[in-house]
């Protein structure tokens, strides 16, 4: 339990002074409390907005990253952008034949996901393992392009915040308001 409480403090860069947590948690199964519980609220809210006010600064940053970004990379050769804000190029086109998936059909991709910066925050490549979930089930980005594929495609995409996963990350891998980049091949479409 220790350990996973350690990993949650380091995960979310939270500075902690561990002898004192240690010795609130004697205190608390020993059924004492030094401090009053104002104080204690206080000092909880006190964190909270500290850390709110950092994931503000942290997001804002992010966003005018990923709109600096996007704006130079609409410019490049090949580069096609969408009325969402989504943009793609294509790689490697498939034979062209077949239909594109519809919303409500399951696809089976391979996907290499990165930050702007090039950080990597998942891969069905590196897992050896292509994934496959319903079409409406992802972000609208991925259900936007991938109705656009066809079996054998491999795009490159780029996802403004907003059809990503905008404010609320799935991840610590992934800053809030970022702007992601997916190389994405269409394997298989199952029609519902």
């Amino acid at each position: 339990m220790g350990l996973n409480i350690g990993k949650n403090f380091k995960q979310q860069d939270l500075p902690m002074n561990i002898d004192a947590i240690a010795e609130g948690m004697r205190d608390a199964m020993a059924g004492q409390q030094r401090l009053d519980d104002d104080i204690i609220q206080a000092s909880a809210e006190a964190v909270r907005d500290r850390e709110m006010e950092k994931q503000r600064a942290l997001s804002d940053a992010q966003s005018q990253k990923g709109v600096a970004f996007l704006a130079e990379n609409a410019k490049r050769e090949g580069v096609t952008s969408t009325e969402s804000g989504l943009q793609y190029e294509v790689i490697t086109q498939g034979s062209g034949e077949g239909e594109s998936p519809a919303p409500t059909d399951i696809v089976s991709v391979h996907y290499h996901g990165t930050l702007i910066d090039g950080t990597v925050f998942d891969s069905s490549i590196e897992r050896q393992q292509p994934a496959e979930f319903p079409l409406n089930a992802v972000i609208s980005g991925w259900t936007e392009a991938l109705q656009l594929m066809k079996v054998g495609d491999k795009w490159k995409l780029y996802l403004p915040a907003e059809i990503a996963y905008g404010a609320r990350s799935p991840s610590p891998k992934i800053p809030a308001n970022s702007a992601l980049v997916f190389e994405v091949e269409l394997l298989d479409i199952k029609k519902s």
